[in-house]
């Protein structure tokens, strides 16, 4: 059985390797692009099933990756869990975001919440989370 894809935009090293062992350990394949240019790019041709994204990015911020992912009919309907430190970033895409995370942001949190975003999804297509 194929695992679900989880896709990681975070510039910074350290908490990425914390997102995609995270992601992992809910059963996620994880995907780590540390600027937005690049996951722009990247998710011109791809698909994840869910996005942890950071708004504070080199080339391309969060903001713009989000409404890129909303506006996009193959994705509009992927959960993107935000991820950052700054409050006041966050007030303008909580609309947007299935969910807004505060740095710094725990294993055990950040792994529970990404199975139950994706969970449900994942159980209508006749998968089941590892």
């Amino acid at each position: 059985m194929e695992k679900p894809l989880a896709l990681i935009v975070e510039d910074e090293f350290d908490i990425s390797i914390v997102f995609s062992r995270a992601l992992q350990a809910a059963g996620f394949e994880t995907e780590v692009i540390r600027n937005g240019g690049t996951a722009m790019e990247w998710l011109s041709s791809s698909k994840p099933d869910i996005v942890i994204l950071d708004l504070n990015l080199p080339r391309v911020g969060g903001q713009e990756i989000l409404r890129y992912i909303r506006a996009d009919a193959r994705l509009t309907k992927t959960p993107v869990i935000v991820a950052t430190a700054y409050a006041r970033l966050a007030e303008g895409v909580r609309d947007q975001a299935d969910q807004v995370l505060f740095k710094p942001i725990s294993f055990a949190q950040l792994r529970d919440l990404s199975a139950r975003l994706v969970g449900g999804m994942l159980l209508d297509k006749g998968n089941k989370p590892s």
